[in-house]
C-alpha cells in the first residue's frame, strides 16, 4: 500500500470517528435527558475520537518511517559477501546498486548482488505489511476506544483543548528549532571561514576578490575577501531605495487613509497594491533595458561622462518603485486602525485635519509604520535580481551612484552557483556574508524596537 493511500485511509477512518462520536453522544444525551447531562458538546467527542484515530497512527508511520530504511539496510548488507563491500567504493554505493537492480533499473549477472536484490525485496514487502497492518490496527482500536469513551462524565473539551494547546507548542517548537538550526548551520561554515581568512580582513578589507588560484603562475585570482565594497554597494542601493519608497509610500497611505473617498480608494489601492505581485526578474528587465538607459544618457547629456550603463542609482530607483506597495498597505492599514475618537477629540479641539494627521494619527500609528518601514528596509537589502540586472556584478568601492556596484546578496548567489568545494574559502565566504547580513538585520530590529518603545503613544 503506497504510503499516500494510506494517509487517506487513516484520515478516513478519523473522519468517520468523528461523525459516529457525535452522533452516539447525541443519541445517548436524548436517552438521558438532554445534552445538559453531558459534560461537553457532541463535536468535542467526534473531535477526541477522531484524534485517538489519527494522532497514534501518524506517530507510528512518522517512527516507522525512519527506522524501516535502515534497518532494511542492516539486514541486507550483513548476508552480502565480504568480497562485495570491498570491490565497492562505499556501503551506500553498494546498497543504492542493489535498489536498482531490485528494481529493474540495472541488471547484472552476480548471483550475489541478485541474491542481495530478491532479500531487499522481500523486507521491503514484509515491512510495508507490517507497517499498514499495524498503523491500520492502531487507528481501528483509537476508533473503537473514541466510542466507548462517549459518555455523560468523561471530560472530552478538556482533552481535546490540550491536543490543541500541544499541536501548537509542537508547532511553535518546530519554528524555533527551524530557525535556531539556519542561524547554526551559517554560523559553523562562517567560523570555518574566519579560521582560513582572518575576520578583521573580510570586515575591513577594501579589496573583494573571491578567486582562488588553482596554481601559482595563474594570474587573476588573488582571493582579496575585503566585504566593505559589497557593504557600501548594499547600503547605497538600500538607502536609494527607501528615499524613493518611504515618503512615496507614507504620504499614498496618508491620502488613501485620510483624504480620499471610499469610491477613490477603492480604486486606487488595489492597483497600487498590484506592484507587489510583479515578479522581480521583470522589475529587472525595466530596470536594465529602460531605467539605466535613461540615467545614462541624462548623465552623459549635463556632462557626466563617468556614468555606467550598469549604476546604483538606476537599482536603487526601480527598487524603490518595487517596494512601495509594502510600505504604502502596512502604513494604511496602521493609519485606518487609529481609533476615530482621537481625531474626533482633536478637532474639537481646534486642530485642523493635517494639524491631527501629524500630531495625533502618526503617533498613534509609528508601530505600524515602523514595522512597514523595516519590511521595506528587508526587502531591500535582501533583492537580488534587480541588483544583478542593473547594477552588475563589479565589486566597486565608491559613493558615485552612477557606478556599477554589487550587494551582499548578489554575491552570495554568485558564489554558491555552480560545482562548490566547501571546504575553500571561496563557497565559505558565501556563509559569512549571510552570517553578516543575519546580524545586521537583526540590530536593525533591536534599534526599532527601541525606536517604538520611546516613541509609542498609549491611549486608554
Amino acid at each position: 500500500m503506497q504510503a499516500s493511500t494510506l494517509m487517506t485511509l487513516i484520515f478516513l477512518l478519523a473522519l468517520s470517528a468523528f461523525f459516529f462520536a457525535r452522533k452516539r453522544s447525541r443519541d445517548l444525551a436524548i436517552e438521558q435527558g438532554g445534552l445538559k447531562t453531558f459534560h461537553s458538546r457532541p463535536s468535542y467527542y467526534g473531535s477526541f475520537s477522531a484524534i485517538l484515530a489519527a494522532v497514534p497512527a501518524l506517530i507510528l508511520f512518522s517512527i516507522w518511517q525512519v527506522i524501516e530504511p535502515n534497518l532494511i539496510q542492516s539486514l541486507v548488507l550483513a548476508q552480502v559477501p565480504e568480497r562485495l563491500l570491498q570491490s565497492n567504493e562505499g556501503v551506500v554505493l553498494l546498497f543504492s546498486q542493489i535498489i536498482h537492480i531490485s528494481t529493474g533499473v540495472i541488471t547484472t549477472d552476480d548471483q550475489d548482488l541478485l541474491s542481495a536484490a530478491a532479500h531487499f525485496k522481500q523486507l521491503t514487502q514484509t515491512g510495508n505489511l507490517i507497517q499498514n497492518v499495524a498503523i491500520i490496527t492502531l487507528s481501528l482500536a483509537g476508533v473503537a476506544l473514541g466510542w466507548k469513551l462517549v459518555r455523560p462524565k468523561f471530560k472530552a473539551q478538556r482533552y481535546v483543548e490540550y491536543a490543541l494547546q500541544g499541536f501548537l507548542l509542537a508547532c511553535s517548537t518546530l519554528a524555533i528549532l527551524t530557525t535556531l538550526g539556519i542561524v547554526l548551520s551559517v554560523l559553523f561554515e562562517a567560523i570555518r571561514f574566519f579560521q582560513i581568512i582572518p575576520i578583521t580582513d573580510f570586515i575591513f578589507g577594501l579589496e573583494w576578490s573571491p578567486q582562488i588560484a588553482l596554481r601559482s603562475d595563474q594570474q587573476g585570482a588573488s582571493g582579496a575577501f575585503g566585504a566593505i565594497p559589497l557593504f557600501t554597494g548594499t547600503l547605497m542601493i538600500s538607502f536609494i531605495a527607501m528615499a524613493v519608497a518611504a515618503p512615496l509610500g507614507l504620504m499614498s497611505a496618508i491620502y488613501l487613509a485620510e483624504y480620499a473617498s471610499p469610491r477613490i480608494r477603492n480604486i486606487v489601492k488595489p492597483i497600487l497594491e498590484i506592484l507587489a505581485g510583479i515578479p522581480t526578474v521583470v522589475y529587472g528587465f525595466f530596470a536594465a533595458l529602460t531605467a539605466a538607459p535613461l540615467i545614462r544618457d541624462f548623465a552623459h547629456g549635463i556632462g557626466l561622462d563617468s556614468a555606467s550603463a550598469e549604476s546604483a542609482l538606476a537599482a536603487g530607483l526601480v527598487m524603490g518603485v518595487m517596494i512601495i506597495p509594502f510600505v504604502s498597505s502596512l502604513s494604511d492599514d496602521v493609519i485606518t486602525a487609529v481609533p476615530q475618537s482621537l481625531r474626533d477629540g482633536s478637532l474639537g479641539l481646534g486642530a485642523t485635519k493635517s494639524e491631527t494627521i501629524i500630531n495625533v494619527v502618526l503617533p498613534a500609528a509609528l508601530p505600524g509604520v515602523v514595522g512597514g518601514l523595516l519590511l521595506a528596509v528587508s526587502r531591500a537589502i535582501g533583492e537580488t535580481m534587480i541588483v544583478v540586472m542593473a547594477a552588475g556584478l563589479s565589486a566597486n568601492l565608491t559613493a558615485n551612484p552612477l557606478e556599477s556596484v554589487t550587494t551582499v546578496t548578489v554575491q552570495i548567489v554568485t558564489l554558491l552557483v555552480g560545482d562548490q568545494e566547501f571546504d575553500s574559502p571561496k563557497t565559505l565566504a558565501a556563509f559569512a556574508l549571510g552570517l553578516t547580513l543575519f546580524v545586521v538585520t537583526l540590530a536593525l530590529n533591536f534599534v526599532a524596537l527601541r525606536i517604538v518603545k520611546k516613541y509609542r503613544e498609549q491611549y486608554d
